[in-house]
């Protein structure tokens, strides 16, 4: 506190008020870096390279294991404090989705459109399959129903949470617009939420 307001009042006067001796202060302030202080020194100097080469992606575990491999030996704990002392933050990395086994077909449901993906009229063919969109509050499944003929999305629903009624919704959405007598194929892959009974 006494270093870095010296310019503005007058290190006795700080001294006074603070309770501590000016010629304690006068020491400390000559004494040279400690060992460990100077080599936090040079390992901040190093981690900042290393921040600044990632455009300031990688955080402390990558930048640690990164000075590791260079034969600088150092903790993640170390490097993450440097790093917050010093305002450095990498970007968290985005999840990585495991993909999910297909579960089978149900023994009384034909593959019908068996990779013919053209169609000659409207509502004939439709497929139909759910993403995931990324939002500031987290993830909405999107499910959506697509006529082959001319591409329109005839069917869709939104949801927090990918369940059997996310793929309910949508293919009841695109059967409201379907035109009553018509004989349509669906075609979905094999997730749980197509091979449920419901559906």
């Amino acid at each position: 506190m006494v270093e870095r307001c010296r310019d503005a009042f007058p290190v006795r006067m700080m001294c006074r008020l603070l309770s501590v001796s000016s010629s304690g202060y006068y020491v400390w302030s000559n004494r040279a870096p400690s060992a460990q202080a100077a080599a936090n020194d040079a390992l901040l100097d190093d981690i900042t390279d290393l921040h600044e080469g990632s455009d300031g992606v990688w955080g402390a575990p990558t930048i640690a294991d990164e000075l590791n491999m260079k034969g600088i030996r150092c903790r993640v704990n170390r490097v993450a404090r440097l790093m917050k002392a010093n305002d450095l933050q990498g970007i968290p990395q985005k999840r990585q989705w495991k993909k999910k086994d297909s579960t089978q077909r149900p023994s009384d449901v034909a593959n019908h459109l068996e990779r013919d993906f053209s169609a000659t009229e409207p509502h004939q063919k439709w497929v139909t399959d759910i993403t995931y969109v990324r939002t500031g509050e987290g993830f909405l499944y999107l499910c959506v129903v697509k006529d082959l003929f001319n591409s329109v999305i005839v069917g869709w629903s939104m949801n927090s949470v990918q369940n059997r009624d996310l793929v309910l919704q949508s293919v009841l959405a695109a059967l409201w617009q379907r035109p009553k007598g018509l004989q349509t194929i669906l075609h979905s892959d094999r997730g749980c939420q197509f091979t449920s009974h419901e559906y």
